[in-house]
């Protein structure tokens, strides 16, 4: 019995490493600007990084768990969890490290060679070209991009059947555009996500200034941090809480502050403010770096930091992620590892295609890897994000689920939703095989704001020769509200019915073509909410200027919810969290100011029109501060 038993196990095993070879990932079209060049050198070495499945991290399973700590009506409203909890809640599966080391070594590289990360988040072996294609069945080509850089992908890749349910994503493999690298160069040349010219979102400058209004009755012309007071009801006392509060402003080295321009604008809006500087957390060698000036490497960071700063006021101290070092750049990722070490194994870890990988290979660069190095702040602000199409959909949901493991630890994660209506940052728009061109038909959504776990805000404007006190309408002036809906991610419960009520009315039957946009009615739409972000004075290398955008949006938003924090931390109670499920609840409806005039443009199409109610332009409105407030102090 025990000779049957052994060898029912031996044939058993066997049928698994011969089972048939599954396509696990496929790249429908290149992104834009790049062509396939050449075959990459089969003796080439590529740091295969395979990511393992975690349990209870599918999109249902986050959305229960984040619904149980943050839906109004969820008795554990609140209670958010720990660090500890949440990593053991997603940590992988024995079986799926032994199954993935046994494919890999079964299939002829050395067993010493394949190493498996402390947490067994992932399994990594540096490989061979020709190892890689052996074991993966593709082929890699090196990709030219219109700007120079080269790059290493394939346009699809299999696993065995047998190792299908073990394997969330393998890299480097199908996706592009977080990290633009010139492989033939021994110390890389990049386009970083804070660069000039990568295409992720940037506010516009429209012109500079030589006078300030500081009148309510001009913001119409120039938005000041009192025409924001005065629009959003934004008063609020000294902090109560500040020592045990926290507000981040996230940004992307090339992209820095200047401190002479956030002093000159200081003087003239937050006059104690002089002097005052973000408390600094560089991750992954991340420096504000001031050889390169100029708007485009100024004026984001800026911008983010005079009002941030500004509204919060000087007794609650702002934090600056600043992310990446000079020769390596980074993305998003690279953030995430440095909140939560998890995330550096999570489902393979840092993608080398899309992500900084460190310690840099330049020895110039930053000859370490943060990974859990910063506690998170309690609201994050980020005014950059791509097109959902740069991207695949494993990239996104991997990335996506760890937003959902800050929501759980009580973090507040906000994101501009973009400036260009419902085309994507650099105007583009898809084509029905999936590029991206300036002449396309089909919406591109933004991501991150469409992924579910995530606040993503919109743009609004004072209208021409109107004032604070009457109806904002969707930014109209320069840059236009990003909205849409997404092609990756279905809609959470939360916001079905804001949704269907608004597809109901003024989507049903659809103003345009089938395939110009996601008509299922099942797919998540952004924005959430939205703020004004048209005609901003900002100080910006040595002068002002008028900035325009959802970047302006965002930190606006953050500002408010670090006060609203504030006041729930100084009655014992809990940070406000991942806000989604509140904001979209019945109570909240009359908390703000809707939005019921404008379009977002785009594709050649008018976008979609902002309504009463719910509307993929500006959300839900613009916030009124004072019946926040009064909301979460209930709560």
């Amino acid at each position: 019995m025990l000779v049957l038993f052994s060898l029912v196990l031996a044939v058993g095993a066997a049928s698994q490493s011969i089972s048939p070879s599954v396509q696990h990932a496929k790249r429908h079209s290149l992104p834009a600007g790049w062509s396939r060049v050449r075959r990459h050198a089969p003796d080439a070495v590529l740091p295969l990084r395979f990511g393992l499945t975690q349990p209870n991290a599918d999109m249902q399973s986050l959305e229960a768990l984040l619904n149980d700590v943050s839906h109004p009506d969820s008795p554990n409203y609140g209670n958010h969890w720990s660090a500890g909890r949440v990593a053991e809640h997603f940590a992988p599966t024995k079986e799926s490290v032994n199954t993935v080391v046994s494919w890999i070594s079964d299939s002829g590289v050395a067993r010493e060679r394949v190493r498996v990360s402390k947490t067994k988040g992932w399994v990594m072996v540096n490989a061979t070209v020709a190892e890689a294609e052996a074991l993966l069945n593709t082929e890699y080509h090196v990709y030219a991009h219109d700007s120079g850089k080269e790059h290493v992908a394939c346009d699809a890749y299999h696993v065995p059947a047998h190792v299908v349910p073990h394997v969330e994503v393998v890299t480097p493999t199908i996706d592009f555009n977080a990290i633009l690298r010139r492989s033939a160069s021994p110390t890389g040349t990049h386009i970083r996500v804070g660069e000039p010219g990568f295409g992720t979102v940037n506010p516009v400058m429209k012109s500079k200034i030589s006078s300030i209004f500081h009148q309510l009755d001009d913001c119409d012309k120039q938005i000041t941090p009192a025409c924001l007071r005065a629009l959003y009801n934004f008063v609020y006392p000294l902090p109560l809480a500040a020592s045990r509060n926290s507000y981040a402003i996230v940004e992307y080295t090339p992209q820095a502050y200047l401190g002479s321009d956030l002093d000159m604008w200081f003087s003239n809006f937050s006059s104690d403010l002089v002097g005052a500087r973000p408390v600094l957390k560089a991750v992954d060698g991340g420096v504000v770096q001031t050889d390169t000036k100029g708007f485009n490497f100024n004026g984001e960071s800026n911008l983010d930091l005079e009002y941030a700063m500004g509204l919060v006021g000087k007794h609650q101290p702002v934090t600056l992620y600043q992310v990446g070092d000079l020769q390596m750049g980074a993305s998003f990722n690279n953030l995430l590892d440095a909140l939560d070490g998890e995330f550096c194994t999570f489902e393979g870890g840092d993608d080398e295609e899309n992500d900084g990988i460190y310690p840099d290979p330049d020895p110039a660069g930053y000859q370490s890897k943060d990974c859990g190095t910063i506690k998170p702040a309690n609201v994050i602000s980020t005014s950059y994000g791509y097109n959902e199409a740069d991207l695949s959909p494993a990239y996104t949901a991997r990335q996506c689920a760890e937003y959902a493991k800050l929501g759980l630890l009580g973090v507040t994660v906000v994101y501009s939703s973009g400036d260009n209506g419902v085309a994507g940052n650099s105007a583009l728009c898809l084509n029905p095989d999936g590029t991206q061109t300036r002449g396309g038909k089909i919406f591109n959504p933004s991501f991150p704001s469409t992924c579910p776990f995530i606040t993503s805000i919109g743009a609004t404007q004072v209208n021409p020769n109107a004032t604070v006190f009457q109806p904002e309408s969707a930014c109209q002036q320069v840059i236009f509200s990003g909205g849409g809906f997404s092609n990756y991610f279905g809609i959470p419960d939360y916001q079905k019915g804001a949704v269907e009520g608004y597809i109901k009315a003024h989507l049903t039957p659809s103003p345009y073509p089938a395939g110009v946009y996601n008509t299922s009615g099942t797919s998540r739409a952004y924005p959430d909410i939205s703020a004004n972000g048209a005609n901003y004075v900002v100080a910006v290398d040595g002068t002002f200027a008028l900035v325009y955008g959802t970047s302006a949006s965002a930190p606006v938003v953050g500002a408010m919810l670090t006060m609203i924090n504030d006041a729930r931390l100084a009655i014992g109670k809990k940070p406000v969290g991942f806000i989604n499920p509140m904001i979209y609840s019945p109570a909240f409806q009359g908390a703000f100011n809707d939005i019921t005039t404008g379009t977002n443009p785009g594709c050649g199409t008018p976008g979609f029109n902002a309504t009463k109610g719910y509307d993929p332009v500006t959300g839900l409105g613009t916030p009124n501060f004072a019946k926040l407030l009064a909301l979460w102090l209930l709560k």
